[in-house]
């Protein structure tokens, strides 16, 4: 169901939607946009196959589409897409989860071979967002945090996004959702890659999801939640929480929950079944007008 825009609402919060048709909206210094693109085909692939040096994929990669937030007055860029998540599948390299049903998975593909699984078919990642600093707009000139030329930098911190202050009644002036990759492990579960975004007249909000249902097996919830409050400084902040819920089924339904997958279909109603494995918050603070 597409998000229908108020634009009273857009008035009154001093927001613009963007031109030409692009999917999002300028608001506070921030563009903010969404873009939804087809599933990569075979030449594309293996284009990718060649840059992340792998031969697998998901099922469905949407390689082409992404969540961009950009700070217009100093160039910065937080961004959501499926190629950096991949990167940080492969560089994470967890070990294959062992179920009997996952051979058989590959077996529909390829029927007469023996097909040993010694990566990780379930594509989950530790991916919690990219960054980039715009060194010349003119250019389009870019640095990237992670290559240690940008003055961009997240710090480890106590503060925690305010959830409360998100559910007061406010405007929405844009939401939408991106799906960037997804692989249903042959018929045998889910792993789902998401970002959605809610823009507000007082804050923008993010969330990215990875969502892991191997039936019978293990689930696994990963959450990155960015949250950026507007206001009159010209530097802004950007709170990120990360948190990793994981279980097996066995241990649930020692719990007392059920263990049929079919009670597991949405991550929001079933996420505080879940244990915390790991919690971290960091802020960033953007650099100031130049």
């Amino acid at each position: 169901m597409e998000f229908e825009v108020d634009e009273k609402e857009l008035k009154a919060a001093g927001a613009e939607l963007l031109p030409d048709g692009r999917r999002g909206l300028r608001l506070h210094g921030w563009e903010i946009e969404s873009l939804k693109r087809p599933i990569l085909n075979s030449r594309q692939l293996q284009e990718w196959e060649q840059k992340l040096q792998s031969s697998h994929f998901p099922e469905m990669v949407f390689g082409d589409s992404s969540l961009v937030l950009k700070h217009m007055n100093n160039g910065t860029k937080i961004h959501f897409n499926a190629f950096d998540a991949l990167t940080g599948w492969k560089q994470e390299a967890l070990p294959p989860v062992e179920v009997p049903a996952a051979a058989i998975w590959k077996y529909k593909s390829e029927s007469f071979q023996q097909v040993i699984l010694d990566y990780d078919y379930t594509f989950t990642t530790p991916y919690c967002g990219s960054e980039t600093e715009e060194i010349n707009a003119e250019l389009g000139r870019e640095a990237t945090s992670e290559k240690g030329n940008s003055s961009l930098c997240w710090e480890e911190c106590k503060e925690e996004i305010d959830l409360a202050s998100l559910a007061l009644k406010e405007p929405i002036l844009f939401y939408d959702e991106v799906i960037l990759y997804e692989d249903e492990l042959g018929d045998n579960g889910i792993s789902l890659l998401t970002v959605k975004v809610r823009v507000m007249p007082s804050s923008w909000f993010v969330l990215l999801r990875f969502w892991l249902r191997v039936d019978g097996v293990l689930m696994r919830l990963r959450d990155t939640r960015m949250h950026c409050v507007f206001g009159k400084s010209t530097n802004p902040v950007i709170l990120r929480e990360s948190c990793w819920r994981e279980a097996t089924i066995q241990a649930l339904a020692a719990k007392g929950y059920p263990s049929d997958s079919a009670a597991y279909n949405d991550p929001s109603i079933i996420s505080q079944r879940l244990p915390i494995i790991m919690r971290k918050t960091h802020k960033l603070k953007l650099p100031g007008t130049p």
